[in-house]
C-alpha cells in the first residue's frame, strides 16, 4: 500500500501545461484560473480523475491551490507541505504562497487589479470558499468569472475515467441501525430546519446513512455520489449504477430513487422550479448548487449536513467495533515496535519500517479474520529531523536512516470493518538526551491530561484544547496543530466535526471519538508526538459533586516508550494513569501475542518506578 510521492522529473509538468491553462484563458477572455486541490464533494482524498492540481503542477499535497494568471503562477499551501511542495513543484513556475497566512481570498487582494477576470469551477469551491473571494473582489474591482467547464479537463487529454469502484454493503451489525431508520431521523431534522430537502454532498455521510461503502478514493471507503434528502421521504441517491451489484441494487431502491449523476444538476434545477426549500452546507456544498436553486426559484436553507453529528455519535454497535479494531490494531502495533527494537541503527530507513508495519497489520488480519482493508493515510515515519516536519510525508527522496541518539516518529493508521484507527508513537533510537526526554514527558502530561479530563455537558472542543499544552507552556514550548481531530466509523480517519483544537466551537457528544495527539516539534532536530483515539463517555456524578461529569475511554491500546519518561516531572495520579494504562494495554492484547513479542510486551507495560513528589 505505500506510494512514494517522488516528483518524477516529467517534462510534461508544469511549464508546458501551465502553458496550455493560458493559451485557453487568453482564448477566452480570462486574467486567471483557481485550481483546488477538491473535488465536487470537498473530501480529503480525490479520485485520479479528480487530481487537477497534481496534474498541472506536480503537487500532490491533500490541500493546496494553484492561480494561474497570464504572467505568474502561484501555489497555496499550510506548513504540513513546505518541504515536499519545493520537491514536486517548478519553483520557476510557481511561486509558494502560504494557505493560512495569505490564503487565495487575502491574496486576491493584493494582487488582481480593477476588471481583472479570474475563472473558477463552482464545482470545486464551496458556497463559503466564493463567498470570502468575492467579497475580496468586490474591494480590488476583480471579477469573478463562474465557469461551465473546467478548463483543465479540456486540455487534459488524458484525464482518467470517474472511479466505478463496486458498492458493498455495510452490515448491520457493524453499523448498528438499519439506514431506513437513518433516514427517517434525517428526514425528521430537515424539516426542523424549514426546508422540503437536503442535499447531501459529502461521501461520508451519503455511506452512513444508507450503510454502505466503496473506494472510490485512497484510504476511505467512500462511494462518490450526492444524495437529495426529502422531508417526506422522498429520497433520490445519484451514483453511477455501474458501482452496483443486483444484490446493492435492490437493496438500495427500497430507499431511494436511483439515478446517474449526470441527472443531479436536472434534478437540482426541477427541485428548485417547484419552489422547493433546498438545506444546503455552507462549508461542504459547491456553489454550484446554490446557483442552481437560486437562478431556478428555489430557496437555499444554509444548514449544516444533517447526517454529521448523527454520524459523529457512535452508536454501542459502532463503539464495540472500534473496540475491537484496536486491540487488533494495536497487537500490530506493539509486533512493529518489539521488531523496531532489535534492529541495530542504522540499518532501517523510514520507508522500510512503513513496509513493515503494513505486513504485520496484514498478518494480524489475517490471523483475527478481519482483514485490513487499507490504511487509514499515508504513514508519516519521520527519522530525526524529519520527525520535526509534523505532517511528513515520506519519499524515497527523503527518506533517512534510524540514526542512534536520534528520535523516531510513527503515525499511522487503519481501515478494518468494525472501525478506524489513528496511532502515534515517538521512539528513541539509541540513547536519547536529556532534552528529549524531558520533552517528551511534557508532551506525555498534556496526552494524560485530555484522558483523565472531567467535563460538563455542552463543553467544544476549543474549551480543553489548552490542557494538553499546559505542562508545555509552562516550559516556553508549545505545538502548532490542534490536540485532537474527530474519527470516523470505518470511514474518514479525520471526521468532523467535532475536534480539540482553538477552533473546535462544536460540543463534544456522547459517542463522538476523537484523537488525543498533543507534540512537540523541533526544527532541523526531532519531533514527538504520542497519539491514542478517545471516545466521549456518558455524563455520571462525580461523589461529592454538584452535575453529571462527560470523561474520555483510551481506545487505542499499544504501549508508550517508558525509555522516554521522566518520572520526576510527572505526579503521582499521572504515574498511576500510565501504569493503569499499561497493564491494561497488556491485559487486553497480551493474549494475541506470543514468544518474544509477547515477552517485549511484558516488558514494556511494566510499571515505572514511583519518584513522584506530589
Amino acid at each position: 500500500m505505500f506510494q512514494t510521492f517522488d516528483s518524477a522529473g516529467d517534462p510534461a509538468v508544469g511549464k508546458p501545461r501551465v502553458a496550455l491553462l493560458r493559451k485557453w484563458l487568453e482564448a477566452n477572455g480570462l486574467d486567471g484560473f483557481i485550481v483546488p486541490r477538491a473535488d465536487e464533494h470537498q473530501g480529503e482524498y480525490v479520485a485520479d480523475r479528480s487530481a487537477r492540481l497534481k496534474w498541472l503542477t506536480g503537487f500532490s499535497g491533500s490541500a493546496g491551490v494553484a492561480i494561474v494568471l497570464r504572467d505568474r503562477a502561484f501555489i497555496f499551501v499550510d506548513g504540513r507541505y513546505t518541504l515536499q511542495v519545493r520537491n514536486e513543484v517548478d519553483l520557476d513556475i510557481f511561486a509558494v504562497e502560504s494557505l493560512v497566512d495569505n490564503p487565495p481570498a487575502v491574496w486576491l487582494k493584493d494582487n488582481l487589479g480593477k476588471g481583472a477576470r479570474l475563472g473558477f469551477d463552482p464545482w470545486l469551491h464551496t458556497i463559503s470558499e466564493v463567498k470570502a473571494l468575492q467579497a475580496s473582489a468586490d474591494k480590488t474591482g476583480a471579477v469573478l468569472v463562474p465557469l461551465d467547464r473546467n478548463p483543465i479537463d479540456i486540455i487534459w487529454k488524458d484525464q482518467p475515467a470517474a472511479p466505478v469502484t463496486p458498492v458493498e454493503l455495510h452490515p448491520i451489525g457493524f453499523a448498528g441501525e438499519l439506514a431506513k431508520d437513518k433516514l427517517a431521523r434525517l428526514a425528521t431534522a430537515i424539516a426542523k430546519e424549514g426546508a422540503t430537502h437536503a442535499v447531501l454532498t459529502d461521501p461520508s455521510s451519503i455511506a452512513w446513512a444508507f450503510n454502505i461503502r466503496g473506494g472510490d478514493v485512497p484510504h476511505t471507503p467512500l462511494a462518490l455520489g450526492f444524495a437529495i434528502l426529502a422531508a417526506d421521504g422522498s429520497h433520490q441517491l445519484l451514483m453511477d449504477k455501474r458501482k452496483f451489484s443486483r444484490q446493492v441494487a435492490a437493496y438500495l431502491t427500497q430507499l431511494a430513487d436511483l439515478h446517474e449523476p449526470g441527472e443531479f444538476e436536472a434534478a437540482i434545477v426541477a427541485l428548485a422550479k417547484s419552489g422547493a426549500k433546498i438545506a444546503l452546507d455552507p462549508v461542504l456544498a459547491a456553489d454550484r448548487l446554490r446557483m442552481l436553486v437560486e437562478d431556478n426559484g428555489g430557496t437555499v436553507v444554509a444548514a449544516p449536513d444533517p447526517a454529521r453529528i448523527p454520524r459523529a455519535t457512535k452508536n454501542q454497535a459502532e463503539i464495540a467495533g472500534s473496540r475491537a479494531a484496536h486491540r487488533r490494531d494495536g497487537a500490530a502495533v506493539a509486533k512493529l515496535l518489539c521488531w523496531l527494537e532489535r534492529q541495530k541503527p542504522g540499518s532501517l530507513d523510514e520507508i522500510a519500517v512503513v513496509t513493515k508495519l503494513e505486513e504485520v497489520r496484514r498478518q494480524t488480519g489475517e490471523e483475527t479474520q478481519m482483514p485490513l482493508r487499507d490504511v487509514s493515510f499515508d504513514t508519516i515515519s519521520g527519522a530525526g529531523p524529519n520527525g520535526a516536519i509534523m505532517h511528513y510525508r515520506v519519499s524515497r527522496a527523503t527518506s533517512r536512516k534510524l540514526q542512534a541518539g536520534e528520535l523516531f516518529l510513527l503515525d499511522s493508521g487503519a481501515q478494518y470493518q468494525d472501525g478506524t484507527t489513528d496511532i502515534t508513537r515517538t521512539v528513541p533510537i539509541g540513547q536519547p538526551s536529556e532534552e528529549m526526554r524531558e520533552r517528551f514527558t511534557l508532551v506525555l502530561k498534556g496526552m494524560i491530561g485530555i484522558s483523565t479530563l472531567r467535563f460538563p455537558a455542552g463543553t467544544r472542543g476549543s474549551e480543553i484544547d489548552a490542557v494538553a499544552r499546559m505542562a508545555l507552556w509552562k516550559h516556553g514550548c508549545d505545538f502548532a496543530h490542534g490536540t485532537g481531530h474527530g474519527v470516523g466509523s470505518y470511514l474518514a480517519v479525520h471526521e468532523g466535526p467535532q475536534r480539540i483544537a482553538r477552533t473546535g466551537t462544536e460540543k463534544l457528544l456522547e459517542g463522538m471519538m476523537l484523537s488525543n495527539e498533543p507534540g512537540y516539534y523541533k526544527e532541523g532536530s526531532y519531533g514527538i508526538r504520542i497519539e491514542n483515539l478517545i471516545l466521549v463517555t456518558p455524563a455520571d456524578q462525580i461523589e461529592g459533586g454538584d452535575i453529571a461529569m462527560h470523561g474520555f475511554e483510551t481506545l487505542t491500546l499499544a504501549p508508550i516508550d517508558k525509555r522516554l519518561v521522566r518520572t520526576d516531572l510527572l505526579n503521582r495520579d499521572e504515574l498511576h494513569w500510565l501504569d493503569a494504562y499499561h497493564a491494561r494495554v497488556l491485559a487486553e492484547i497480551g493474549p494475541m501475542l506470543d514468544g518474544e513479542t509477547l515477552a517485549w510486551l511484558e516488558k514494556a507495560a511494566a510499571p515505572l518506578p514511583h519518584d513522584a513528589k506530589i
